[in-house]
C-alpha cells in the first residue's frame, strides 16, 4: 500500500529486519573457529555512507558507521593505498553527503562530525544542545584542523581557495526576547591558513565560480541589516542593500552574473513581513556597473489586494537575466485589526476570545476533495504555498502568473514557457479510487497567457530540457505536446513495440513504462519496452532500439545512470551507463550505450549486483559496488570502460569471524495458476549436502531479485543473514497477483515454491515459518487461513480485514485507503459493495477459524499506514477461538520500529518465537504465559539488562585517530 511497499522493498534490498541473540544457551565455539553472529556482533556491523569522489578523481571520502555506535569518516586515496581516517561521532541515519566535501581542486576535505554516543546522551540528559563541529583536512599530509560548534560549511565553488564554516546561533541569543539569526560565519583561506571572521550572518552563498560570496546580514535590533557582497580575490566587502528590514533567499543565477533576494519589512497590521524583490545583475562587468532591480508590490497597483511577495519561495532570475520569478501569497492581517466599522458588527471582538472559549470542532464534508486528516498532514506544505509570478524588468510589468483558477504553475527550463497542472476537476475522484487525472496547461511567461494543452490527463511526464515540449502517454502511446504551435503528435505509433507495462497486475489500465528521459536538445525521447531503450524523435524521423537484444536475450536495461547531478537532458554525444538485469538468470551489470553506434556493451555481468556508480566530475574516474549474498558491498574504482576494478573498501572484514550463509540458490516454480516465477533461497552457513534444514519462508510480492543482494545483518526485525547464520534456510519467493485475489494470489503462488523449495533437499516441510511485514505481514496472516504448513508465523503490521480495511485512513498522508485498495496495492475492482465476496473471502479475519499455525503478531498503536485496530480485531478474533497467537505492542511506535530498545527487543523475540516452534527451543515465560501489566516494567527491564555487552561494559572510544603511513 502506497509507501507500505517502498518501506517493505526497502527492508527487502538490504534485509533490515533484524536477529538478535539473548537470554538463552548458546553453543560454545572453539577459539578462532566461526561463530554465529550474536546480537552485539550485530550492532557493530558496518555500513558506506555519503560515498563522494574529489572532482579530479584522486580521493574517495565515506562514512563508515556501525548499526549503533560513533561513526569514522575515511579519506582512501584511489590510485595507491593511502587512507586517513577521522572519528565522526555518532552521526544520525538522515546524513546527507552534503556534510562530507571536497575543495574543487581535491587537495581539502571537509565534514561535519557530531558528538559521540556517551556525548550526546550526556548532553540529551542535560537538556543542551547538540552541536556538530567541522573537520578540515589536508589531503597530502592527512593533518587535520577542528573547528567547534558549525552548523554547515561550503568551499568556494570553482575557486578551490576557501571553505567557509557558519556557526551556530549562541543559546543566550535564542532565549532573546526578539532573537536575531546572525552568527559567525568563518572564512579560512586554505593556503595561507588564515581566518577571516564575518559577525551576524544569517545566510551565505558562492556564486559557481567562487569570486564571490553573498551575505546576509542580521543583526541585533535590525538596525544593521542588509545584503553584502564579498569579492574573493580582493577582499573588498560592499553593500548591496541595506535597512531596517530582514533579508532572505539568496540565489545566484547559474553563471553567476545574477543575484536575487527577499526583502521583508514589518507592518503591525500583518501577521508575516511583507516582502519585496531585489535582484542584481552585472557582476562580470564591475561593481560601478551593476544593475539593481527593486520590485515592491506595494508601489504597482497591478499587483493583486491583499496579497505580498511570499517569504516560503526564494526569488531568482530568469535565464535570460530579464525577469525576477518568484511566489505571491496572501497578506494575513493580525487578529483586532480590521477596520472599526467592521469591529463594530461583532458582538464579540475575535481577539478577545481565548482558546478554552472556542469549539474544538473539524468539519468533515462529503465534498472535501481531500479529507479533513490529509489536510491536516498537509497543513504546513499548504500554509506554505505561493502562487507563481514573474516581473519583467525591461517593461516594468508584474505578471500573475498562477492563480486560483490555474494554482500549480513551474516554469519549465529556459524560463520562456511554464506548465500549469490542474487536477481540480478531478480531485475528489481521484482520492475516493486512486485514478488521478489532470488537465495540462502551457503558460507563456511573457505575456501569462494560458492554453489548455492537455485534457483529462493521466500519465504526464515533465517537460523537454529546451522547455517547447510536454510529454505523455495516452491511449497506449506516448504523445508529445509543442507548447509554441499548440499541436500534438503520437511519437510511438510506428515504434514495432508496446510501451504499456503488461506485467503490471495492479488494477490500472494500460499503464506506461516510465520514460528515460529526454535527450538534452529536446528533439527524442529515450523509452522503455520493458527489455529494450528506443531513442524516439519527439517530431518526425525513425525510432532506433539502442540496446537490441534485451527482449531476445530477456535481459532487462532497467534504468539510466545519471553521472552529472547537474545535467539538463540525457547528452547524445555522451556515453550512456544502464543497470542490465537478468529476468531469469537474476545476474546484474552494467551497460555502456554510445547512440551513434548499434548495441549496448555490457561493460559488467556476473552473479551479483553492480550498482551505485559514479564519476570523478573532471576525470575519467568511475567508483561502483559489487555485491554478492556472501559479499559487502565495497567499492572499486575503474575507467570508463569499469574494466579491472580496483577495490577500495573493506568495510566488514570481520565477516570470515562468523558463521554465514553457504550461499544462494535460485529456485523454478509455476504458480497454482500457471505463471512461471522463481525464488531466492538461501543456504544455512555450513549446509551438507542431502540434509534438511529449518527453513524461513519471508514475503512481499516480488522478491527472487534478491538472490544476489547482500545479507546485510541488522537488528531490527526479521534479518536472513542472522537467520542462516544459526542454522536457518531462508526462502524468498515472487508472488503475482490475480485482480479481485490478493490473498488467494499468494497462497497460489507461495505453497508452489515451499513444494519446489522442499524438492531441492535443504528444507525440512516440518520445520517452516513464515515472516512478513505490513503488505507481507497481511499476506502472511492470510496464508496460515488456508493451509498447515508453517509451522509458525509472525506478521509484523499486517492488514487483517480488507472490508474495515478499505474505508479507515491512511494516517501518515491523512488520505483514505480507497485509492489503495481500487489502484494500486489492493488490486480490487471497485468498494467492497460492489464485490463484498472478494472483499470477505482474502480477508483473514473471516476465516480466522481454520488457524492452527502459532502466530507472533507485531501492531503498535501509533502505526500510521495500518490502522492498529487491523491487528486488534484479528487478535481478538483468534483469541476468542482460543488460537495460539500473541501480540506485541510497542507504545507510541508507527508502522516501524525507531527506537533502537524496541527494534532489538522485537528481533530478540522474534527468534526466540521461531526457535521455539522450529528448532525445539524452550519457550520463554513471555511466549508460555504472557506478562501481566503489573510485572511489565521489571520483566521489560530486565530483558533490556540482557542486551547489553556481556561484560556490561561500553566500547573503549579511540582516543584519537591514527594516520596510515605511506
Amino acid at each position: 500500500m502506497k509507501s507500505l511497499r517502498n518501506f517493505a522493498v526497502f527492508m527487502v534490498l538490504i534485509f533490515s529486519f533484524f536477529f538478535a541473540t539473548a537470554a538463552g544457551t548458546q553453543t560454545e565455539e572453539a577459539p578462532g573457529r566461526p561463530r554465529p553472529l550474536e546480537l552485539q556482533d550485530i550492532l557493530a556491523w558496518k555500513s558506506i555512507g555519503a560515498p563522494t569522489i574529489s572532482p579530479d578523481g584522486t580521493w574517495l571520502a565515506y562514512r563508515l558507521s556501525p548499526v549503533e555506535g560513533d561513526s569514522e569518516v575515511v579519506a582512501r586515496r584511489i590510485r595507491d593505498d593511502r587512507e586517513w581516517r577521522f572519528p565522526a561521532g555518532d552521526a544520525p541515519s538522515f546524513v546527507s553527503g552534503r556534510d562530507i566535501a571536497f575543495s574543487e581542486d581535491g587537495t581539502w576535505l571537509c565534514f561535519l562530525a557530531h558528538p559521540t554516543t556517551s556525548e550526546a546522551k550526556k548532553l540529551r540528559k542535560e537538556r543542551k544542545r547538540i552541536q556538530t563541529r567541522a573537520v578540515l583536512v589536508e589531503l597530502a599530509s592527512g593533518e587535520k584542523t577542528e573547528f567547534q560548534a558549525i552548523r554547515g560549511f561550503s568551499f568556494s565553488g570553482e575557486n578551490p581557495g576557501w571553505l567557509a564554516l557558519h556557526k551556530y546561533v549562541p543559546e543566550s541569543q535564542e532565549k532573546e526576547k526578539d532573537a536575531w539569526t546572525g552568527s559567525d560565519l568563518v572564512l579560512r583561506e586554505l593556503r595561507s591558513g588564515k581566518d577571516i571572521v564575518l559577525g551576524n550572518i544569517a545566510e551565505f552563498a558562492f556564486d559557481r565560480k567562487g569570486r564571490r560570496l553573498a551575505l546576509v546580514v542580521d543583526t541585533f535590533g535590525g538596525e544593521g541589516n542588509g545584503v553584502q557582497i564579498r569579492d574573493m580575490t580582493t577582499g573588498a566587502l560592499f553593500a548591496l542593500d541595506s535597512g531596517k528590514a530582514f533579508y532572505k533567499g539568496l540565489t545566484w543565477s547559474e553563471k553567476g552574473e545574477g543575484l536575487a533576494f527577499l526583502k521583508g519589512v514589518e507592518d503591525k497590521a500583518f501577521e508575516d513581513k511583507l516582502q519585496a524583490v531585489l535582484g542584481f545583475s552585472g557582476f562580470e562587468a564591475g561593481t560601478n556597473k551593476i544593475r539593481k532591480i527593486h520590485y515592491d508590490p506595494k508601489d504597482d497597483p497591478a499587483f493583486p489586494a491583499g496579497m505580498t511577495i511570499s517569504s516560503q519561495r526564494a526569488p531568482r532570475w530568469t535565464e535570460s537575466l530579464d525577469g525576477l520569478v518568484f511566489g505571491i501569497a496572501e497578506a494575513k492581517k493580525k487578529a483586532g485589526t480590521a477596520p472599526a466599522s467592521e469591529e463594530k458588527k461583532a458582538e464579540t471582538p475575535v481577539a478577545a476570545l481565548d482558546d478554552e472559549e472556542i469549539p474544538g470542532l473539524v468539519v468533515w464534508h462529503w465534498l472535501d476533495r481531500r479529507l479533513q486528516s490529509q489536510q491536516q498532514v498537509e497543513e504546513r506544505r499548504d500554509a506554505a504555498f505561493s502562487f507563481l509570478s514573474v516581473y519583467r524588468a525591461k517593461e516594468n510589468r508584474f505578471i500573475r502568473l498562477a492563480d486560483d483558477d490555474l494554482r500549480r504553475i513551474e516554469a519549465a527550463p529556459r524560463d520562456r514557457w511554464a506548465v500549469g497542472l490542474d487536477n481540480s476537476p478531478y480531485e475528489l475522484d481521484g482520492n475516493l479510487d486512486g485514478r488521478r487525472h489532470q488537465d495540462v496547461y502551457a503558460v507563456d511567461m511573457a505575456t501569462g497567457e494560458r492554453k489548455k494543452a492537455i485534457e483529462n490527463c493521466r500519465w504526464y511526464f515533465g517537460s523537454s530540457p529546451d522547455g517547447t515540449r510536454l510529454l505523455y502517454f495516452r491511449d497506449r502511446h506516448f504523445h508529445v505536446y509543442d507548447m509554441p504551435s499548440g499541436r500534438s503528435v503520437n511519437i510511438t505509433a510506428e515504434v514495432p513495440v508496446s510501451f504499456v507495462n503488461e506485467e503490471d497486475d495492479h488494477n490500472v489500465i494500460d499503464p506506461p513504462r516510465p520514460p528515460v528521459g529526454w535527450t538534452k536538445d529536446g528533439l527524442s525521447v529515450l523509452l522503455s519496452d520493458g527489455w529494450d531503450v528506443w531513442n524516439v524523435p519527439a517530431g518526425k524521423g525513425r525510432a532506433v532500439n539502442l540496446t537490441a537484444d534485451g527482449r531476445a536475450g530477456q535481459i532487462r536495461y532497467q534504468s539510466r545512470i545519471r553521472l552529472d547531478p547537474e545535467e539538463k537532458g540525457i547528452d547524445p554525444a555522451v556515453p550512456q551507463y544502464f543497470s542490465v538485469y537478468g529476468e531469469w538468470t537474476k545476474k546484474t551489470g552494467i551497460a555502456r550505450i554510445e547512440m551513434g553506434r548499434p548495441g549496448a556493451a555490457r561493460l559488467l555481468w556476473d552473479d551479483a549486483v553492480f550498482s551505485r556508480l559514479q564519476k570523478a566530475r573532471k576525470a575519467d574516474v568511475y567508483l561502483y559496488t559489487r555485491e554478492t549474498s556472501g559479499t559487502f558491498p565495497d567499492y572499486y574504482a575503474a575507467g570508463a570502460m569499469l574494466k579491472n576494478g580496483r577495490r577500495l573498501t573493506e568495510a566488514n572484514s570481520q565477516q570470515s569471524d562468523f558463521l554465514w550463509s553457504s550461499g544462494a540458490r535460485l529456485v523454478d516454480y509455476t504458480s497454482a495458476k500457471g505463471a512461471r516465477l522463481q525464488a531466492a533461497l538461501f543456504l544455512p552457513a555450513g549446509y551438507e549436502e542431502g540434509k534438511r534444514y529449518p527453513t524461513l519462508v519471508y514475503i512481499y510480492e516480488k522478491l527472487s531479485q534478491s538472490l544476489n543482494r547482500y545479507l546485510m545483518p541488522s537488528p531490527y526485525g526479521f534479518n536472513a543473514a542472522a537467520y542462516t547464520s544459526r542454522g536457518y534456510a531462508v526462502l524468498m519467493p515472487d508472488i503475482v497477483y490475480t485482480i479481485n485475489d490478493p490473498g488467494m494470489s499468494a497462497v497460489w503462488c507461495v505453497l508452489p515454491a515451499l513444494d519446489a523449495a522442499v524438492a531441492t533437499g535443504v528444507v525440512d516441510k516440518t520445520r517452516v515459518g513464515l515472516q512478513g511485514h505490513s503488505w507481507g505481514g497481511y499476506q502472511t496472516s492470510f496464508l496460515i487461513t488456508q493451509t498447515d504448513a508453517f509451522a509458525a508465523a509472525a506478521a509484523g503490521a499486517p492488514l487483517t480485514n480488507m472490508i474495515s480495511m478499505y474505508s479507515s485512513i491512511y494516517w501518515n498522508t491523512g488520505s483514505a485507503n480507497q485509492p489503495i485498495f481500487e489502484s494500486s496495492q489492493g488490486r480490487f475492482t471497485g468498494g467492497y459493495w460492489e464485490n463484498l465476496e472478494a472483499y470477505a473471502r482474502n480477508s483473514p479475519v473471516y476465516f480466522a477459524e481454520k488457524v492452527v499455525t502459532p502466530l507472533l503478531l507485531l501492531h503498535n498503536d501509533k502505526d500510521g499506514a495500518v490502522d492498529w485496530n487491523q491487528g486488534i480485531e484479528y487478535f481478538n478474533t483468534l483469541r476468542r477461538l482460543k488460537k495460539p497467537v500473541v501480540m506485541l505492542q510497542y507504545s507510541g511506535e508507527n508502522h516501524g520500529l525507531r527506537k533502537p530498545p524496541n527494534r532489538k527487543d522485537y528481533g530478540v523475540r522474534m527468534r526466540e518465537f521461531f526457535d521455539h516452534h522450529l528448532l525445539g527451543g524452550e519457550a520463554p515465560d513471555w511466549l508460555r504465559e504472557g506478562v501481566s501489566h503489573l510485572d511489565l516494567k521489571d520483566h521489560l527491564k530486565k530483558r533490556a539488562g540482557d542486551l547489553i555487552l556481556k561484560d556490561g561494559k561500553p566500547k573503549p572510544e579511540d582516543p584519537k585517530a591514527e594516520k596510515s603511513q605511506d
